[in-house]
């Protein structure tokens, strides 16, 4: 009988935060796969569970992943964890998921602590609607391409960020999004020194070349407000001519009457007043 993976939230600082039902699934569980052994012993002692560790990280997540699939085709429940908070959410456990829905072995995952949820829910900006962007790619084109993709973004946006890295990171989302971009800046959550700062990105910059950041930061960051991208559109339309301008949705397939009301939204004035340009 094939055996199942469990997806084991651990705490992201208060250790007080692991579930009654996680801690008796790690307790029952043959083997518990940890991104770092060493770091989550002191949690196992902590809460009493005596079940065999292995390791699963970045560095053997395809090599090790078949091994605990082969596992659990036999028979094992396995437990994954992760350093702190939920697996595979910016973490190696999507690839094990992935490959054992590819074997046909079940997965459940167990709710518990995200850093990304903490953050966003103590943020206060809109959490309707939200992004999550991890961390940024390191280097190169495709980090460019990231940050430039964040400029038009309306959603809330949260990205995760080492403090070693952190002053660059700022820097480059107050370069792409503009200096009066609003966020919270978020530390040590849910741990003694916990803290959450709303402010500007230009405020954001100032603060960290003043400081050496330390702790694990969160930044959930404001999207792109409505009135700034309707002042680019409003911007971009103000340079053709009316006719080039009505041309322009006439060929998506609009009709004048339909194309002249959209123009009038882009530029911001009264239909009539399209009407007139047009006419004259």
């Amino acid at each position: 009988m094939t055996g199942t993976l469990f997806l084991c939230a651990t705490p992201i600082g208060n250790r007080g935060d692991i579930t009654a039902r996680t801690v008796e699934t790690l307790r029952e569980a043959d083997l518990i796969a940890a991104e770092d052994t060493r770091h989550s012993r002191g949690l196992m002692e902590y809460l009493g569970v005596e079940t065999p560790l292995t390791s699963y990280h970045e560095h053997n997540k395809y090599e090790k992943g078949e091994e605990l699939v082969s596992r659990l085709l036999a028979g094992e429940n396995i437990a994954l964890i992760t350093d702190a908070g939920t697996p595979a959410i910016s973490d190696p456990g999507e690839v094990l998921v992935n490959l054992c829905h590819q074997a046909g072995v079940p997965v459940t995952s167990l709710p518990g602590p995200c850093a990304l949820i903490t953050a966003l829910t103590l943020s206060g900006m809109p959490a309707r609607r939200f992004v999550f962007e991890g961390f940024l790619p390191m280097e190169g084109k495709e980090r460019r391409e990231v940050l430039e993709s964040l400029k038009k973004e309306a959603r809330t946006i949260i990205l995760y960020e080492a403090p070693h890295r952190l002053k660059r990171t700022l820097a480059e989302l107050k370069d792409a999004l503009g200096e009066k971009r609003q966020l919270a800046l978020c530390r040590e959550l849910t741990k003694i020194h916990e803290e959450v700062l709303r402010m500007s990105l230009a405020e954001a910059c100032e603060m960290a070349a003043a400081s050496e950041p330390r702790g694990e930061y969160v930044l959930v960051v404001e999207g792109r407000p409505p009135a700034e991208a309707e002042a680019e559109r409003a911007g971009r339309f103000a340079q053709l001519t009316p006719q080039e301008h009505l041309q322009h949705y006439l060929d998506q397939g609009l009709d004048k009457k339909a194309a002249m009301k959209q123009m009038a939204q882009d530029l911001g004035v009264p239909k009539r007043e399209i009407y007139d340009s047009l006419l004259n």
